[in-house]
């Protein structure tokens, strides 16, 4: 019960753009569930908002480690490694 609230509040930060608090909504429902993906995929939506590529990789991998053929997962690891390869792009342009 407290994991759905803790979803649902952070689903709401989501849609109001706040993706830092969403994270930490999302990581408290991590502590109470660990298999539930959906968390996992969320976050990493925000970590990509962050620009924190690299922690949307890591919960995507974790993900894709329990349920192999998660779209979203794929999807955004997909947008992950691109923000990676522009990051390091521009930083040795630099």
């Amino acid at each position: 019960e407290k994991f759905k609230t803790l979803k649902d509040e952070g689903n709401d930060f989501v849609k109001k753009g706040k993706y830092e608090e969403a994270v930490n909504k999302y990581s408290e429902c991590m502590k109470l569930n660990t298999e539930e993906c959906t968390i996992y995929t969320n976050r990493a939506l925000c970590y990509l908002k962050l620009y924190k590529y690299e922690e949307a990789k890591q919960d995507c991998d974790h993900v894709l480690q329990i349920e192999d053929s998660n779209i979203k997962a794929f999807y955004r690891r997909a947008l992950a490694y691109k923000g990676l390869q522009v990051r390091k792009k521009n930083m040795a342009g630099i």
